[in-house]
C-alpha cells in the first residue's frame, strides 16, 4: 500500500508518462513501425555492402582491361603523332563533327553519366552561342546517357547502342560499332569520341578522343614516311576508330565500377548512420511505452485502494 506522501510524486509521473505517449495502441503501432524501417535498412545495408564487394572484385579485372585497351589507342596516337595528323581546318566550317558518347545501360554508380551528358549540353551552348545551329550528330553508347539526352538532344542523335557495360569491352564489340559508324549516311568532317577518362580509384573526368577522317589522314605531312597505300586508307581508318572506342570503352568500364563502388561504400555508412538513429529511437520509444503502462498498472491499484 503506497503511503499519501508518495501519491502525489505518481500523479505528477501518471502526467509526464502522458506527455510522452498518448495512447498505447499508438505506441504499439509507432514501434512497429520503427521496427520495420529498421528491418528495411538493415536488409539494404546488406544489398550495399555486396554490391561494393562485387564492384571491387570487377574494378581489378577492368582495371587490367583497360591498361591493355590502352596499348591500342597509344599506338595508333604515336602514329598520327609522327604523322602530324590535325582535322582539316578548312573543311570544318563546311561540315559536322560526329561526337562518339561512351556510356553504359547499368545505374548506381553516382553521377558518372550525368557528368558525361552535362559536359555534351555545355558543348552544345557553347557553339549555340558562337552563332551554330547544329554543330555535332550524337552516336551514343549506352541507354543511360540516352535517356538524358533525349530530352535537349534527341533531334542530334542519329546512331545509338543498348547492351553497353554488360561486362568488359572487347575489341570486336567496338569493331562491330565502328562498322556502323562508317556507314552513316552524314559527311564528317571530325570524328570525336568522348569518355571517362580513369584518373584513379577515386576520380575521373570527361575527355574526347580525336578520330580522324581519311582526308585529315591522307594530308598528313609525315604520312607519306609510312609508306601505306591510300586505297587502303578507309581500312586504315576504321581500324584506328576501332581502336579508339575499345580504349573509350575500357577507360569508361573502370571509371564505371570505380564509381559504382564508391557509391555503394557511401550508401553503406547512410545506411549504418540511419540504423543507429533508428535503433535509439526504437529503444527512447519503446522505454516510453513500458514506463507508460508500469505508470497506468500503478495508478489502477491506487485507484483501488482509495474506493
Amino acid at each position: 500500500m503506497l503511503s499519501r506522501a508518495a501519491r502525489p510524486a505518481l500523479r505528477a509521473g501518471v502526467s509526464a508518462s502522458r506527455l510522452v505517449t498518448a495512447t498505447p495502441a499508438a505506441s504499439y503501432a509507432t514501434l512497429r513501425e520503427i521496427e520495420d524501417r529498421l528491418k528495411s535498412i538493415r536488409n539494404i545495408e546488406k544489398i550495399t555492402k555486396t554490391m561494393k564487394i562485387v564492384a571491387s572484385t570487377k574494378l581489378n579485372r577492368a582495371q587490367r582491361a583497360m591498361f591493355d585497351s590502352r596499348k591500342y589507342g597509344e599506338t595508333s596516337n604515336e602514329v598520327f603523332s609522327a604523322a602530324e595528323t590535325k582535322p582539316l581546318e578548312a573543311a570544318e566550317e563546311k561540315g559536322k563533327t560526329l561526337l562518339v558518347v561512351c556510356s553504359s545501360d547499368k545505374g548506381l554508380c553516382g553521377g558518372i553519366h550525368s557528368g558525361l551528358s552535362r559536359t555534351i549540353r555545355k558543348m552544345f551552348n557553347e557553339q549555340a552561342t558562337a552563332g551554330v545551329s547544329q554543330p555535332y550528330d550524337l552516336v551514343i553508347l549506352g541507354e543511360k546517357c540516352k535517356a538524358q539526352l533525349q530530352r535537349t538532344n534527341g533531334k542530334d542523335i542519329a546512331l545509338s547502342f543498348a547492351g553497353v557495360g554488360r561486362d568488359i569491352p572487347t575489341f570486336a564489340e567496338a569493331q562491330a560499332i565502328a562498322d556502323q559508324i562508317v556507314q552513316l549516311p552524314g559527311e564528317y568532317t571530325s570524328i570525336q569520341i568522348m569518355y571517362n577518362r580513369f584518373l584513379n580509384a577515386q576520380a575521373y573526368e570527361p575527355t574526347t578522343i580525336e578520330a580522324f577522317s581519311e582526308e585529315a589522314i591522307a594530308a598528313s605531312p609525315n604520312f607519306s614516311a609510312f609508306e601505306v597505300d591510300e586505297a587502303l586508307l578507309p581500312n586504315l581508318r576504321e581500324y584506328t576508330l576501332a581502336n579508339s572506342i575499345y580504349w573509350a570503352l575500357a577507360e569508361g568500364h573502370a571509371c564505371e565500377q570505380s564509381a559504382r563502388r564508391n557509391a555503394m561504400d557511401n550508401a553503406s555508412k547512410n545506411a549504418g548512420d540511419m540504423i543507429s538513429k533508428y535503433q535509439i529511437l526504437f529503444n527512447r520509444t519503446r522505454q516510453a511505452v513500458i514506463t507508460g503502462e508500469l505508470v497506468e498498472i500503478i495508478t489502477g491499484a491506487t485507484a483501488s485502494e482509495d474506493m
